[in-house]
């Protein structure tokens, strides 16, 4: 197996560039790569778009930033697709005063958008949404007397990442439920940046251990 680079979190947010689509790791925060995100934020770097399970947890007055949060904070996304905003008063604040575009998409359909773009799928089809504001603008399609949206595939230019272990090789092992949208963004995105809290040699995974194999990842940040 090749070994794969292992980066500082600097060096991971240099790579990501305006206008990329991002796919961001983590629910509430659980399984987020904060070392990266505040990276980015330090780096400025805006104009991108967001996929995540949410906008994380923003308390200005308790100072508590968790997830996404902060990069939402700092105005790095135009565009943000997530399944829910409810505890990122910031974000509902940006989309309100059209500072940000937010789309919102049923949990469950957000994951098989993903899943569908790192399978190499044009999209999939699901009766979530049907009859709601949520079908607006999509194909419907009837199959044996019930009708489905067809929701496209979301790939991404990079999939930012959180395991709790990596062998230099990029094989990935999660931690219970950070496990969360992490594998299926790391199939779905062209570069994927895992940050990891331990980095050990090739061959002390086993592999029935493994969550994410190393043919999907590019890089590796050692977690703070």
């Amino acid at each position: 197996m090749i070994k794969k680079p292992i980066i500082s979190a600097a060096q991971a947010a240099a790579k990501v560039k305006p206008g990329d689509v991002v796919h961001l790791g983590g629910f509430l925060g659980c399984g987020c790569p904060d070392g990266i995100v505040k990276a980015l934020v330090a780096a400025g770097t805006s104009g991108l778009t967001l996929v995540a399970n949410d906008t994380g947890i923003y308390n200005e007055e308790k100072g508590r930033s968790s997830g996404p949060a902060p990069l939402i904070k700092a105005k790095a996304f135009k565009t943000i697709i997530v399944s829910h905003i409810g505890t990122n008063p910031e974000t509902q604040r940006q989309m309100n005063h059209g500072e940000s575009e937010v789309v919102l998409v049923p949990q469950g359909t957000l994951a098989e958008r993903v899943r569908a773009a790192g399978n190499g799928l044009g999209g999939v089809l699901t009766p979530t949404g049907v009859g709601t504001e949520v079908e607006e603008g999509k194909q419907k399609i009837v199959l044996k007397g019930k009708t489905y949206l067809l929701e496209e595939g979301l790939p991404g230019n990079i999939a930012l990442i959180k395991a709790k272990k990596a062998d230099r090789a990029g094989n990935l092992v999660y931690a219970k439920t950070a496990r969360n949208f992490n594998p299926l963004m790391a199939t779905a995105c062209e570069t994927v940046i895992v940050e990891a809290e331990e980095i050990v040699e090739i061959g002390d995974i086993d592999p029935d251990d493994v969550h994410t194999a190393s043919i999907f990842v590019d890089f590796i940040v050692q977690a703070e």
